[in-house]
């Protein structure tokens, strides 16, 4: 089974920049294509970035297009999320997984983005 463990996220003013890290164990993560996730307060899930399991094909959601990129090092079994020109708006618990046949959620990392 594989577990997922998110990291990176802080406080940080807007305008700066952070990296998360989407640590999995287990043997079937290269396989799978992965998302970015965030929620914030009163808000749904929404998918921000995803990237195939090959590292090939990369999407991002309109909000964070040309600010955040996705990437991934499977043998680190590890897929990275860049995000610069941080803004206010951006400020949610970032998660990572599947994209159609989730693993178990992680706890999330938390963003916040202050002025």
């Amino acid at each position: 089974q594989v577990q997922l463990v998110e990291s990176g996220g802080g406080l940080v003013q807007a305008g700066g920049s952070l990296r998360l890290s989407c640590a999995a164990s287990g043997s079937t993560f290269s396989s799978n294509a992965i998302g970015w996730y965030r929620q914030a307060p009163g808000k749904q899930r929404e998918l921000v970035a995803s990237i195939s399991s090959s590292g090939g094909d990369t999407n991002y959601a309109d909000s964070v297009k040309g600010r955040f990129t996705i990437s991934r090092d499977n043998a680190k079994r590890t897929v990275y999320l860049q995000m610069n020109s941080l803004q206010l708006e951006d400020t949610a618990v970032y998660y990572c997984n599947a994209l159609r046949y989730y693993f178990p959620w992680g706890q999330g990392t938390q963003v916040t983005v202050s002025s």
